[in-house]
């Protein structure tokens, strides 16, 4: 087997499904990813394991927003990582800051204990924290197996210095999960820069809605967001990140 990571995230059972059919070795299961991803509800993550016993890993992030949690939220967090571990998800992405942007070491290791068993990766918070060095170094001390970033940037591209440093700085001792970006192209440009070895991509393609009548007129939501777009996995685009791994391995 080739000694890398795609991780592929979905915040549907199709989506999910492609990516399992196009190579993907785990699932970062989401919500709502047009909006950056939520705790997806458990009803998902048991429709996708009637088909597939695909490694998931489930997003823990009970809203929108920054990361600095109420002591509500802090509840749920910790009740939704019980639940998944419960159902046998095999791994969870937490991540909690402190209003000057550290990583709040206290909430994390109630975070941790919770999760005893299955892996761990600090998601994008990192990318909004102030000292990237410093907040490796306490994942680390956490025990934490993975950090998701796009290296402090919009994309893992801009970032790919940043990404670069903190493989060099980690040296083994926790995955640098690559993200923001990611597909073929981007991977065969940033695994020889980076050296890293994980790389997070959607594979999404826009579909357009089945309804025949619709309401333009009425929002759900935000009014830049169409209610006919639907967001998905692309089977092809995974197997073509895949295939660019393979080769350059």
């Amino acid at each position: 087997m080739k000694d890398y990571v795609l991780e592929c995230c979905v915040d549907s059972a199709e989506s999910a499904l492609n990516a399992a059919r196009g190579g993907a070795g785990r699932l970062e299961l989401c919500g709502n990813l047009i909006i950056g991803g939520t705790t997806p509800d458990t009803a998902l993550y048991e429709e996708i394991r009637k088909y597939s016993d695909i490694r998931i890993h489930a997003l823990i992030r009970p809203r929108f927003g920054d990361f600095c949690y109420t002591d509500h939220e802090l509840e749920i967090i910790r009740g939704s990582i019980r639940r998944y571990k419960e159902l046998g998800a095999e791994g969870v992405v937490i991540g909690v800051l402190k209003p000057d942007g550290t990583l709040d070491m206290e909430e994390m290791k109630k975070l941790m204990k919770e999760a005893e068993g299955m892996s761990v990766t600090l998601h994008r918070a990192f990318d909004m924290c102030r000292d990237p060095r410093e907040t490796l170094e306490q994942a680390v001390e956490l025990g934490i197996n993975t950090i998701l970033t796009s290296g402090q940037q919009n994309n893992c591209v801009a970032g790919k210095e940043l990404i670069r440093d903190m493989v060099e700085w980690a040296d083994g001792r926790i995955d640098i999960l690559v993200a923001g970006g990611v597909g073929a192209e981007v991977i065969r440009e940033l695994r020889p820069f980076t050296k890293a070895s994980s790389f997070h991509m959607s594979g999404k393609v826009t579909l357009d809605s089945k309804m025949e009548y619709r309401k333009s007129e009425v929002s759900m939501g935000l009014p830049s967001l169409s209610e006919y777009e639907i967001w998905q996995t692309d089977e092809k685009k995974i197997r073509a990140a895949k295939e660019v791994l393979d080769a350059i391995d």
